[in-house]
This record gives C-alpha cells, sequence and structure tokens, in this order.
C-alpha cells in the first residue's frame, strides 16, 4: 500500500496507544478527518486539507484488526437501501433522518449545497409536513426573486402579535447574506426539519419564534461557480458574495441602497426579534477551530443586553458547542498572518454590519464565523450546534432576553426626553493598547520569501501547536456627542428622508415653514477617497459645532429621540457617526463650490480689503511668511480674500441638517 493513490475511500482502523485512549484515523476522498482521543472533545474535527486522492503509508496490523479493518470498509462502501435511515448532522453519534428528509448537502456526503430552486423546494415541503413551520416570502431582490422566510413555532403564534400575546422571544437567523458562504443556509434547514419532522431537537420552540432566512442574497446565490471563493474549502459549487448590482449588503444596513435591505429593514420593523444571528465563513489564517463567534460589546451595546450576551452565549452556548465536538473561538482577527505571535486585533463591527447595526436596536447580534479552511461538513455541523443550543437556551429562560432587551428600549425612551448638555452619547469607538492573554489553538506553521511575489509568505501545516499570543478587545469611545431633543431634516433631501423611513423612524412633517433656532455643523478639512467605496465617494472631515437660527421649509420632517430606535437616528445624522449619510456621501453636493470669481476681480477686492483692514492685512502677511504652499501658490492668495469676503457662499460645507435642544409643541 505505501505510496500508492487510491481513487476510493479508504477506512483505516489503527489501534494504538495514548495514555490508554484509542485513536481512529479515517481517511475520505473529500473529508479527510482525524478523530482525536475522545477525552479531547474534538471528535471529527478535519485537520487535513481536501485532496483528489490519498496517498496511505502501510500500516501494520494484527489479523483481528484486519478483519475489522475490512468489515468496516465493505460497510462504508455498500450503497443503502431506498428506504433506509442515515445518521447526519453530528460531529459526534445523534438519531437517524429518513432518506426523504435528508438535505441537499446530506445526500451528498456535504460536497454540494442546493441551489435558490431546491432551497425553495426543500422549505415549501417542511411548510407542507408540519404544523410547527409556515414558509413565507418577504421582499424581492434586484433580479426579481423572493426573498424567503421560513417561521418556525408552536402554538399557531405565527405572526408578531400572537408571539408578544404568548411571551414567545423572537429569533432572527439568516444565511447567504454572503452567498458563496452557504454554512447557515445547510444547517438551518436541517436543525428546522430536526424540529419539526424527526422531532430529535424536542422543546427548542417551546418559549420562542424563528425567523430564518435560507438565502438572504438570492442573486448573488445564483451566480454559482466552483471558484467564486479561493480561500474556501467547499463546497464544490457556490453562489457570490455580493448582489447583482455589485453591492455588499453586509455594508448596507445604514445606508440602505438595496431593495434587499430595504425588505430586511420592513421584516425587522415589523417583527422587531430579540436576537438576531448572521451566519459567515471567515478568511484569514489557519488554526484548529472549525467555528468563531462574535458580539459587539463596547459601550455603545446596552448593558444589560451584552451581560445577556456573556452569560448565555459566551458562558453556555459557546462551550455547549464545544462539548458537542467542535473547536470553539472567540473570532479571529490576526495582527500579522505570517507571526501569530503578534497576537489577534477584535473586530469593530460599525452599524453598516448587520451585528453591528442590531445593538443598535437594542438587541443582540451574534455573528458566527466558521473556519474557510475545513471541510464542509464540520463546519455546516458546528453552525448547526451552535443554533441548537442558542435555540435551547433561549427556550430555556425566554424572560431573562426579554427584560434585557425591554430594559433597554425604555432606557433609550427615557433618555431621548431630556436634554442634558453634559451627558455623551458615544458614536465611534476605538481598541486599546492594553492586551489579554488568549490560549491560541494554532497549527504549525513556518515562513519564507516567495521566488514569485518577492515578499514574506506563510505555509500553515496540520500539526496541532497551542500557543499564547495577546487579544486587544478593549474598547473605548473614540467620539461622542451631546443628544439633542430632535434633529430637523429639509424636505429637499428626500432621498434622506426615505432611508429615515425605511429604517421605521417616528417622523413628523412640517405643515408650514418653520423658523427655529438650531444647532448644526460647518465641516472642515474635506478630503476625498481616491475612489468609490460600495458604488459610493465616501468624504472625510472634521465637524464644527455651529449655532443659528434657520428656517426650514413646509415638508422638513422633525426626528424626535424619544423613540426606542434613537440610536439608530443618532448613527444615521451625527456626522462623525462612522455609518452617517454624511459619510455614505448622502450630502456630497454640500461640498462642492458652485460659485467662482474671476482672478482680475479678486485683485481688485483684495486690495480694498487690505486697504481698509489692518488685522486682515497682518493676518495675510503672516500666512504668506509661515506657509510656503500657499505663497507659492497665487490662487490660493486670492482665494484667501474671496472666502473672507461677503461674496463666498456661506452654506458650503453646511450641514443641512438642524439639531434643537429646546422642546417643541409637537
Amino acid at each position: 500500500m505505501s505510496g500508492r493513490s487510491l481513487p476510493l475511500p479508504v477506512l483505516i482502523g489503527s489501534l494504538s496507544s495514548e495514555s490508554e485512549n484509542e485513536t481512529w484515523k479515517i481517511f475520505g476522498l473529500f473529508d479527510q478527518i482525524v478523530v482525536r482521543p475522545r477525552d479531547h472533545g474534538q471528535a471529527g474535527m478535519p485537520v487535513l486539507p481536501r485532496l483528489p486522492v490519498i496517498n496511505v503509508q502501510r500500516i501494520t496490523l494484527q489479523r483481528a484488526e484486519v478483519f475489522l479493518a475490512l468489515f468496516l470498509c465493505i460497510g462504508f462502501l455498500l450503497p443503502l437501501p431506498a428506504n433506509t435511515q442515515t445518521n447526519t448532522m453530528s460531529q459526534n453519534q445523534k438519531p437517524p433522518v429518513p432518506a426523504e428528509w435528508l438535505t441537499h448537502a446530506e445526500k451528498t456526503d456535504y460536497r454540494e449545497t442546493p441551489s435558490y430552486a431546491e432551497t425553495i423546494e426543500y422549505s415549501k415541503r417542511l411548510d407542507q409536513a408540519s404544523p410547527l413551520i409556515k414558509f413565507q416570502t418577504f421582499g424581492k431582490s434586484g433580479q426579481g426573486r423572493d426573498l424567503p422566510l421560513l417561521i418556525a413555532t408552536e402554538g399557531e403564534t405565527f405572526t408578531p402579535e400572537a408571539a408578544r400575546r404568548a411571551g414567545k422571544a423572537v429569533i432572527l437567523i439568516q444565511a447567504c447574506i454572503h452567498a458563496g458562504e452557504p454554512d447557515g443556509k445547510d444547517a438551518g434547514l436541517a436543525l428546522l426539519r430536526d424540529i419539526a419532522i424527526t422531532k430529535t431537537q424536542p422543546g427548542l420552540l417551546k418559549n420562542l419564534l424563528v425567523l430564518f432566512i435560507p438565502i438572504y442574497n438570492t442573486d448573488g446565490h445564483e451566480r454559482v461557480s466552483p471558484y467564486n471563493r479561493i480561500n474556501q474549502n467547499g463546497p464544490a459549487e457556490m453562489g457570490w458574495r455580493t448582489t447583482s448590482t455589485y453591492q455588499n449588503l453586509n455594508r448596507d444596513y445604514m445606508k440602505a441602497d438595496t431593495p434587499e435591505t430595504r425588505a430586511w429593514l420592513s421584516l425587522w420593523n415589523r417583527w422587531k426579534p430579540d436576537l438576531f444571528i448572521d451566519c459567515h465563513v471567515t478568511d484569514g489564517a489557519d488554526y484548529q477551530y472549525n467555528i468563531t463567534y462574535q458580539h459587539e460589546h463596547h459601550e455603545g451595546v446596552a448593558p444589560g443586553v451584552l451581560a445577556w450576551e456573556e452569560r448565555v452565549i459566551d458562558q453556555r452556548v459557546a462551550p455547549e458547542t464545544e462539548a458537542a465536538g467542535n473547536i470553539v473561538s472567540w473570532y479571529l482577527e490576526f495582527i500579522d498572518n505570517r507571526d501569530l505571535t503578534k497576537g489577534i486585533r477584535d473586530f469593530n463591527g460599525t452599524p453598516r454590519f448587520s451585528t453591528g447595526y442590531t445593538p443598535i436596536r437594542n438587541r443582540p447580534g451574534i455573528l458566527i464565523e466558521t473556519h474557510m479552511l475545513k471541510p464542509y461538513r464540520p463546519r455546516v455541523i458546528g453552525t448547526y450546534d451552535f443554533l441548537r443550543f442558542t435555540l435551547a437556551e433561549v427556550s430555556r429562560d425566554p424572560e431573562s432576553l426579554l427584560t434585557a432587551v425591554r430594559e433597554a428600549d425604555q432606557k433609550t425612551l427615557a433618555a431621548g426626553r431630556t436634554y442634558d448638555p453634559a451627558r455623551r452619547f458615544p458614536i465611534d469607538f476605538e481598541l486599546t493598547d492594553e492586551p489579554t492573554p488568549y490560549k491560541l489553538k494554532a497549527l504549525e506553521y513556518h515562513t519564507g520569501t516567495s521566488d514569485i511575489s518577492g515578499a514574506p509568505y506563510v505555509m500553515f501545516g496540520t500539526k496541532p501547536v497551542d500557543m499564547t499570543v495577546p487579544m486587544y478587545k478593549t474598547f473605548r469611545v473614540k467620539t461622542a456627542v451631546t443628544r439633542p431633543l430632535y434633529y430637523i431634516v429639509p424636505v429637499q433631501w428626500p432621498d434622506v428622508i426615505e432611508v429615515l423611513r425605511a429604517h421605521g423612524l417616528t417622523l413628523q412633517t412640517t405643515q408650514e415653514p418653520i423658523a427655529i433656532d438650531i444647532e448644526s455643523y460647518r465641516f472642515v478639512d474635506v478630503k476625498w477617497a481616491g475612489g468609490p467605496f460600495e458604488g459610493r465617494l465616501m468624504p472625510s472631515f472634521k465637524a464644527e459645532l455651529v449655532h443659528e437660527r434657520r428656517t426650514f421649509p413646509a415638508g422638513s420632517v422633525i426626528v424626535p429621540l424619544a423613540q426606542e430606535s434613537a440610536k439608530v437616528v443618532m448613527n444615521l445624522l451625527e456626522p462623525e457617526a462612522p455609518d452617517s449619510l454624511v459619510h455614505w456621501g448622502f450630502f456630497n453636493a454640500t461640498f462642492e463650490q458652485k460659485e467662482y470669481a474671476e482672478n482680475y476681480i479678486l485683485e481688485k477686492l483684495a486690495r480694498e480689503m487690505l486697504a481698509s483692514n489692518p488685522g486682515l492685512r497682518a493676518e495675510y502677511e503672516k500666512k504668506l511668511s509661515s506657509d510656503a504652499s500657499f505663497a507659492s501658490n497665487p490662487r490660493a492668495r486670492l482665494e484667501f480674500f474671496y472666502r473672507r469676503s461677503p461674496y463666498w457662499d456661506q452654506q458650503m460645507n453646511l450641514y443641512p441638517v438642524g439639531r434643537i435642544i429646546t422642546r417643541l409643541a409637537l
């Protein structure tokens, strides 16, 4: 057998003695898996890359071991009868599933993921076969595909009103926002099957309702190719990251440019879920973990919501998922993939991301990221396990979740009723340089210098290596502002008002012009990105607070902060928030100069201003002597006077939105 390449899966039992534990090595055509000793809690975890053929070295077996290996090989290769049942969906063993209810991934031994049509067909079958599940759609994609939704609950509580009356927690689980990452789709379909059909996951719906989006990015899902995810180990073909208009839906939660996001926001506003889970696949370095997860944990998260996430997700769900045979970690972004000892820098998901958006709605947002280099099977099963344990924990104690989100909403509502200039609201965060030791389950690796790129590069092996590295995950507030009582948006900015409405915010439209004292901002040091991001040209700037009286036309909208979604309001309308509508380019026209002066006109104006204003002359001469760039730029020298004259456009770089800090009689 030594050196031979075998074209069929081979199962060889190798009995060894390591602390009196038996180790079984299973080599498969598509998934090579090392089943480690039971006490490691890592059974079934893949540590070898997927290969088309396998080289198996000669192993000397005792006679009894040969017969055992032969028996297992025959059993492994024999076709199953048409009506048989097979074990699925566990890193360990679990009850069987009828063949007719196997998901497409299971039928193909996790080599394939189903198409959009196959996913819809399976979802409708679940609806038809069980009173616990209903199939619906919640909108259309850019190309006109229905956006699918499965609702799972007990007791016919299939509406938001019925679920609330029954005291049920509502959990929204989302898959395929990046359609090349289908793990959550196949895990979610199998989990709903096991809840409603095989009933091998009983009791999960007792105190909750599940909204499951199997494919969110439906258009990207159907751009199918084996070459869409170069970093990812399976399935054989997968969808594309973005929509048909090349929008990344996981950057669109605030600006809401796409029909998919508008439909999602409508779904959210109708159901107001208590918990959100988004299923993804990583990029980045190689390591032992098959599943990682994350939730925001800075000062912008309501304290009660964060405490619930730490108590339930960190302390219960993650350990339970690991005990089921997975290797679980907090989400990992390495400072340098070529040198893991430099440590891990935590991820700050601003509200453009799904799990950064839900915290500003006062809801826990859980990010699941399976590891792209692991074969598809353990990735899907790891997601399945994380989801089922989350549902179990919420169903066991729904009131703690409901209390956390209810209190967060009440505190947000109360804070918006009063204005306190000393009270600051955080809108942006940054990592500190405070490290925390982290025990990393890595893989051996070494670096070399590439003869192709000429740069250092990393090569990962398969041998497990445990190391302790610094993790930087402590955030501090970078930017904070006072909370006004209201914002007012002029009627002539309809795109802005439309986005506010899409988020389900409480608005009041003025019926006549209103003159009012406001705070606003003037932008200085404006710079432009070198190219578009998500189809938009994003400016950077500094914002200086101004106080003035403005008249707003009839049809302008007043946005009160005394509403549960006040954090959304502030993150949209405070310019320095990282995902504000100013940063996303909704007000770009205000940065443009619209009138220009001829040089010969400015020459005359400059002489008149110098002659009549000694202070201006001193300022000009100082700048001339201290700024060589200014001194060598004739147009800039003339612009110096233009900008200080009454002819200069005072509304350029002025924020059109007003902050109102006095109470209105609305």
